[in-house]
């Protein structure tokens, strides 16, 4: 069964929009957890528009279960971070200044060198290193040369096609996890699973050891309420 890592930019979204600390950011991290999340992943950004950077510091003090930290290496602040905090899992983001949302992988062959120096900064420090790419194997192919623990594949292409065709939708992605097992990378994967297309992904693509899912969780616990929507999302992944 896949771990699931629940994504609370949206969280501190809401709190920023108002200032103060309403919602409680960390009460909600710990909510989280104990309503069954196996992991909690912030994505700080330069702007701190949503998860500030002295929420990771407070939030490591507090996340039980796995603390995935996402985001740019590019950016020196952020490599500070995440070696100040030393979570169990960080993952790299090929985000540009100001973008509203991740697009897109890494592409490995092109950045091959770099991601080489970066992952080793990490890892040094004991941190696994998780890497964001699209579903293409060769970009999967040349992963495995950076030195990363495992890939996190970019599911926006599979959640747009879905409802239109969800074989085709998935096809790419069940190569690339193939790919993946013979040159032994672990395999993680987000953006846009939701409660309509999870059960789906996590049914063809059995290697799969962690989703992190953010904005859609948030939406439906609108609806459903926080503990619901996280157990309903436990069952998509059994």
């Amino acid at each position: 069964m896949a771990r699931l890592s629940v994504n609370i930019n949206k969280i501190a979204t809401l709190r920023n929009s108002r200032g103060g600390n309403n919602p409680n950011l960390i009460q909600v991290a710990k909510d989280c957890e104990r309503f069954g999340a196996q992991g909690i992943t912030v994505h700080p950004r330069p702007d701190e528009r949503h998860i500030r950077y002295n929420d990771v510091f407070e939030l490591k003090k507090t996340v039980t279960t796995e603390f995935n930290i996402e985001g740019n290496c590019e950016e020196q602040k952020f490599i500070d971070l995440v070696l100040a905090n030393k979570p169990e899992q960080v993952t790299l983001v090929p985000d540009v200044l100001g973008q509203i949302t991740s697009n897109h992988g890494w592409d490995t062959i092109k950045n091959q060198q770099y991601l080489k120096g970066m992952i080793a900064v990490f890892k040094n420090a004991g941190i696994r290193v998780s890497i964001f790419v699209d579903p293409v194997v060769e970009m999967v192919e040349a992963a495995v040369t950076t030195g990363t623990d495992r890939i996190e594949l970019y599911t926006e292409a599979y959640a747009h096609q879905y409802l239109q065709d969800k074989e085709k939708a998935i096809a790419p992605y069940i190569k690339a996890a193939e790919t993946a097992q013979k040159v032994g990378l672990g395999i993680n994967a987000g953006h846009d699973l939701d409660l309509n297309n999870l059960k789906y992904f996590a049914e063809n693509i059995p290697a799969l050891d962690e989703v992190s899912i953010g904005h859609a969780l948030i939406t439906d616990a609108l609806y459903y309420g926080l503990e619901n929507t996280i157990q309903m999302y436990l069952r998509q992944l059994v």
